[in-house]
C-alpha cells in the first residue's frame, strides 16, 4: 500500500506498545482508515470496519464473542455506526487484556456515540485533521522539504524565545504551492490529486458525502436546505465575528435551531469557532466567536468558488484561516477585539505567555495590533505578511514578519 506520512504518527509512536486504548477520530477521509491500515501493515493484527453490517451486529450484540475471534492489535474502524460503542469497547478494554485496541471515527462519533467518558484512564486520544501546511510540501514537494522544515523550525524557534534567523528562498514555487493549498485545502485524496478539476469535483462529493451522512444519518437533521444555509453563511463570513442573532433573523431560523446546527458543524470537524482573548471584561468582548474552517478546500466547495488568489476578494480571509489552521499545533488560539473595534487576528496562548499574531497581505501594521503591543506589552509577536521580513522592535516587542508559507 502506498502511503504517505502524517505528523501525527510522531505524537502516536510512544503509546504503541502501551495498555490504553488509541482513539483517532477526526473529520470525514482525513485519512484515519488510510492510517489504520497503515499501521496494521507495520505491527501485524486485524482491520475491521464496523461499517459492515455483519461485523457490526456481533460487536453490537455478542462483543465476548466478537472478541475472542482476535488476539494482538486490532484495528476497529468506523466505530459511530455502533450506538454501544463506548461500552463495548470498555469491555474488551477490560475482559481482553491480549488485546491491544485501536479505534477511529467520525460523523457522530463521540457525540451521538459516546465514547471517551466510557474509556477513562483507559484511552488516549488524537485527532487526525486534513494536511497541514508541512504534510502537503512534503507530499507535493518533497525536493524543497529541507528547506521548508529549516524555515519553519525558525519560526518554531521565534515562538519559543529562542534565537531565530529565518531566511527565503525559492519563494514563488511556496507561493505556488499555498495557493494551491488556499483553494484545494488538504484532504489527502485532493492532495495527491493533480487536475484542478477532478480536486473540484472530490470537493463537491466530499461535501455531498458529509451532508448526507453525518447530518442527514448521524444527527437526523432533515432540513438540509436550512442547513445548507447555515453553511454557506458561515463561508461568506469566514474568520470574522459570529453574531448568532442576525445569522438567525437573517435566515429565518430560530436561535436554538441554530445552536444546534453550530454545535453539529464544529463536532464533525468543519468549523471552529474561536473563543476572544480578554483581561479587561469593561473594554473588550468576552462572548463572540470568530468564525474558522478546518480546511480551506471545503468551504470553497460550499461557495462553488476556486478561481485564483489574484482574482478572489476573500483572499484575506483564506489567508487568516489558513494561519490559523497552521498555528492550531502551537498551543491555545483565541482572538482579540476591544469594544472600540481594536482587533488582533490572533493570539497564542503557549507556557502562559501570549503572542500576537496579524495576517495581512499588504499595507500598514493596523491599529489594533499596535495597541495590543502597548497594553500587554507581549515578549514576542509575529506578522504573516507578503512584503515585510526580519525581526524588528516594535515598542518593548520583538515582532517577526515572515511570509505566510513559513509556518
Amino acid at each position: 500500500m502506498e502511503y504517505y506520512p502524517r505528523k501525527v504518527e510522531q505524537k502516536l509512536e510512544k503509546w504503541l506498545k502501551r495498555r490504553e486504548v488509541i482513539v483517532i477520530k477526526g473529520p470525514r477521509q482525513a485519512g484515519k482508515t488510510t492510517l489504520l491500515l497503515h499501521l496494521k501493515e507495520r505491527l501485524g493484527g486485524n482491520y475491521i470496519t464496523l461499517e459492515d453490517p455483519d461485523f457490526l451486529e456481533e460487536f453490537d450484540k455478542r462483543p465476548k464473542q466478537f472478541a475472542k475471534r482476535f488476539s494482538g492489535n486490532l484495528f476497529l474502524d468506523e466505530v459511530q455506526y455502533s450506538e454501544h460503542a463506548g461500552k463495548r469497547i470498555k469491555f474488551i478494554y477490560d475482559t481482553f487484556p491480549e488485546i491491544k485496541l485501536f479505534v477511529s471515527g467520525s460523523g457522530s462519533f463521540d457525540v451521538k456515540v459516546p465514547v471517551a467518558k466510557y474509556l477513562v484512564g483507559r484511552a488516549i486520544l488524537f485527532e487526525l485533521y486534513p494536511l497541514v501546511f508541512q504534510e502537503f510540501v512534503l507530499w507535493k514537494a518533497k525536493d524543497l522539504y529541507k528547506i521548508y522544515i529549516e524555515n519553519k523550525k525558525e519560526v518554531e524557534n521565534f515562538i519559543s524565545g529562542k534565537k531565530a534567523s529565518p531566511e527565503t528562498a525559492f519563494e514563488n514555487e511556496f507561493r505556488l504551492l499555498l495557493e494551491e493549498y488556499l483553494i484545494y485545502g488538504g484532504f489527502p485524496a485532493i492532495v495527491k490529486e493533480d487536475d484542478p478539476e477532478i480536486k473540484v469535483e472530490l470537493l463537491k462529493a466530499l461535501q455531498q458525502t458529509y451532508l448526507e451522512k453525518d447530518v442527514f444519518f448521524f444527527f437526523d437533521i432533515r432540513h438540509l436546505g436550512k442547513f445548507r444555509d447555515v453553511l454557506k453563511f458561515l463561508s461568506f463570513n469566514t474568520c470574522k465575528l459570529l453574531e448568532p442573532f442576525t445569522l438567525s433573523s437573517s435566515i429565518s431560523i430560530d436561535i436554538r435551531t441554530l445552536r444546534n446546527y453550530l454545535s453539529v458543524l464544529e463536532n464533525t470537524y468543519i468549523i471552529s469557532l474561536i473563543r476572544p482573548f480578554f483581561r479587561n471584561v469593561s473594554t473588550e468582548l468576552r462572548k463572540r466567536r470568530k468564525i474558522c474552517f478546518v480546511d480551506t478546500g471545503l468551504r470553497n466547495a460550499v461557495l462553488s468558488n476556486f478561481a485564483s488568489l489574484s482574482s478572489r476578494t476573500d483572499k484575506g480571509q483564506l489567508l487568516e484561516n489558513y494561519v490559523f489552521i497552521q498555528l492550531r499545533d502551537y498551543g491555545e488560539i483565541r482572538y482579540w477585539r476591544t469594544k472600540g473595534k481594536a482587533e488582533v487576528d490572533f493570539v497564542l496562548i503557549k507556557d502562559g505567555e501570549i503572542i500576537p499574531v496579524e495576517v495581512k497581505s499588504f499595507g500598514k501594521i493596523k491599529r489594533g495590533f499596535l495597541s495590543f503591543l502597548k497594553t500587554y506589552k507581549p515578549k514576542r509577536a509575529i506578522v504573516f505578511s507578503e512584503k515585510d521580513f526580519g525581526i524588528k522592535k516594535i515598542e518593548k516587542t520583538k515582532v517577526l514578519f515572515v511570509p505566510h508559507w513559513m509556518i
